[in-house]
């Protein structure tokens, strides 16, 4: 990317940023003299009234009314969850309420061919389009790494994320169901991605096997590019980080705190829900957040950022997007509009919304795009 292409793609994010505060209304009345109410401290944080936030008005009315749909039942679904829920319990909660429906939704739209298997002594589903595998990705499979806060998304959320893709770009697609908490730790889920790829290239070339995953997958396939690394394996033809970055800092950026404004059916969630995959874990260890370190991410392949400007995650994809550019790495960045969590980039959605087949299409295209080639 050029310098000026990476200006461009910071300014929209940061363009994105205002416009979740209605920056219009905001840029005539900053500043303490003319707005009393809006106050900057010494540390940074401003004080703001509180507003109507309106939704966007440059996505498609199916993406509007999908976002209101999918706000309201999701909080009620979060409204289920008692305080100190264990992690077990949350995850068979979201099976049941989210992820089956969904799944039986996706695949009325996208029909594919799903056989469980162990590869590497992990086990897996492998999901295929029942047209079969296209000529030109025979020699090629993409790896999955479902979401889900690293203690839940086991079979369903892999599967739901690996149906499109598989079936719009007509290849063979992997989702490993690697160990999660609360009955195991960092780095297991590393360790199981890691058994599993060295498996896949007793049979693919590197450059040909690609890895991507949301939300906590995106995280671990950054996390699984860095163990790689460090363990002596080669690294992949090309990634795909949606809905996350490549830090797990307990450092917040903007989206985390205007995430709370964008999207309310998230409210309480984390203060209910103990995670503790990490626990224990340093956060800002290389092998978690390996957004610090230059020595492992100019070692990247190329990369594909997917997040929301009502995501969470977009200042760790905005943040991890450009230290890659700055080590050299071919690294790309999509931060839609109206899209929250993980919502176009893979699997909070409707198969009715234009924005959802778009994102879907563009994550085909890169890695059609970058499968085969020569790693440097």
């Amino acid at each position: 990317m050029t310098r000026a292409g990476l200006l461009c793609a910071i300014g929209c994010a940061v363009t994105a940023l205002f416009a979740l505060y209605g920056g219009r209304e905001l840029s005539r009345t900053y500043g303490a003299e003319q707005n009393p109410g809006l106050l900057v401290h010494d540390d940074g944080g401003v004080d703001v009234h509180a507003f109507h936030l309106p939704y966007s008005a440059l996505v498609s009315d199916e993406a509007k009314r999908d976002f209101v749909r999918r706000e309201r039942s999701m909080g009620r679904v979060y409204g289920l969850v008692t305080p100190g829920m264990p992690e077990s319990k949350f995850g068979e909660l979201w099976d049941k309420e989210v992820w089956i429906p969904l799944l039986k939704e996706i695949r009325r739209t996208f029909p594919v061919n799903i056989e469980p298997e162990m590869i590497g002594g992990v086990q897996t589903d492998v999901v295929q389009p029942v047209q079969g595998v296209s000529d030109a990705n025979r020699q090629r499979v993409l790896i999955n790494l479902h979401g889900g806060g690293f203690s839940y998304g086991a079979r369903y959320d892999g599967q739901i994320e690996s149906t499109p893709i598989a079936s719009i770009g007509r290849i063979k697609v992997i989702t490993v169901d690697y160990r999660e908490a609360p009955e195991f730790h960092f780095p297991a889920a590393s360790e199981d991605v890691a058994k599993v790829y060295a498996e896949l290239l007793k049979t693919y070339r590197p450059e040909n096997i690609g890895i991507y995953g949301c939300s906590a997958g995106g995280s671990l396939t950054a996390q699984s590019v860095a163990w790689f690394q460090t363990h002596g394996l080669p690294k992949p033809g090309a990634i795909g980080i949606f809905g996350s970055g490549g830090s797990l800092s307990s450092k917040p950026g903007d989206s985390d705190h205007l995430n709370a404004l964008a999207r309310p059916s998230a409210l309480g969630y984390q203060a209910k829900v103990k995670h503790t995959y990490f626990e224990g874990t340093d956060l800002d260890d290389p092998m978690v957040s390996p957004v610090n370190h230059p020595e492992l991410l100019k070692e990247f392949p190329p990369t594909i950022f997917m997040t929301g400007t009502r995501d969470a995650a977009m200042s760790s994809a905005i943040t991890t997007h450009i230290h890659l550019v700055e080590a050299g790495v071919d690294a790309r960045l999509f931060v839609l509009e109206g899209a929250t969590h993980c919502s176009f980039a893979q699997y909070i959605f409707s198969t009715d919304v234009p924005e959802q087949h778009e994102a879907w299409n563009i994550i085909v295209k890169f890695f059609d795009g970058h499968l085969g080639k020569q790693s440097k």
